[in-house]
């Protein structure tokens, strides 16, 4: 019989495990996102060149001082359920220095911003009760800066948030996109930012004009991007 030469056995194909990145294995399924390709957000000079996004004027923006104004903007806040969020802070410019913000803490509605100074009492706890309300979902962009100044100044954790940050991440963009590049990208608007007013006195008694719109209208872009999400089908809360 001729010799038989043994034959090599075949090798078993390894199954390749899901990512943990990807948003079906994410730990947090909270927001289902449609996933899309790596893309880059628009530059700043890009973003430049388009019309600018509209906002809200200062008659939409409400400063409240008093319990009673806090009081009723609360109840309207918490009666949407949503609101776009952001942290304004004293800025710092020695090594070391700490800026013991937030000072300002902006939620904005669907058609107004509520615009509150922490230095006044009521504002504070109307603050503190909205950030740490697992009713009420905070939008905005980044927001991993502001929980841990708003651990450090009012004690509580920011509950029940929603970073777009992530959720473009989750589509393909790189890096940290922000409400400018988000803007541009998926509004196709501008959204300038002035150096002099992003680090302004944001523990001032009293805010200026510009301040107010900068602050009122950060927060307001965040829900409207939010919200052009949902419309085109990229994320179901």
């Amino acid at each position: 019989m001729p010799e038989l030469t043994p034959q090599p056995k075949p090798r078993r194909r390894r199954r390749r495990r899901p990512s943990s990145t990807s948003p079906s294995a994410s730990p947090d399924n909270r927001d289902k996102v449609k996933a899309g390709p790596r893309s880059v957000a628009p530059t700043k000079a890009e973003t430049a060149l388009l019309p600018a996004f509209p906002g809200l004027s200062p008659d939409h923006i409400h400063v409240p001082k008093t319990e009673a104004e806090c009081k009723a903007a609360t109840a309207e806040i918490c009666a949407a359920g949503i609101a776009g969020f952001d942290t304004e802070a004293k800025p710092t410019f020695r090594v070391g220095e700490k800026s013991g913000g937030p000072h300002v803490v902006q939620l904005a509605l669907t058609d107004k911003a509520f615009i509150l100074q922490l230095h006044r009492g009521p504002c504070q706890k109307m603050a503190a009760e909205v950030i740490a309300s697992k009713h009420v979902l905070k939008v905005g962009f980044g927001l991993k800066n502001d929980r841990g100044q708003i651990r450090s100044r009012l004690g509580i954790p920011l509950n029940h948030e929603l970073d777009l940050d992530q959720i473009f991440r989750k589509l393909g963009y790189r890096g940290q996109i922000g409400v400018r590049g988000a803007m541009g990208a998926l509004l196709k608007l501008s959204f300038p930012k002035s150096k002099a007013i992003t680090t302004s006195n944001w523990a001032a008694t009293d805010l200026s004009l510009r301040q107010l719109l900068y602050a009122a209208n950060d927060a307001f872009a965040a829900l409207k991007i939010m919200e052009a999400l949902q419309k085109e089908g990229h994320l179901q809360l």
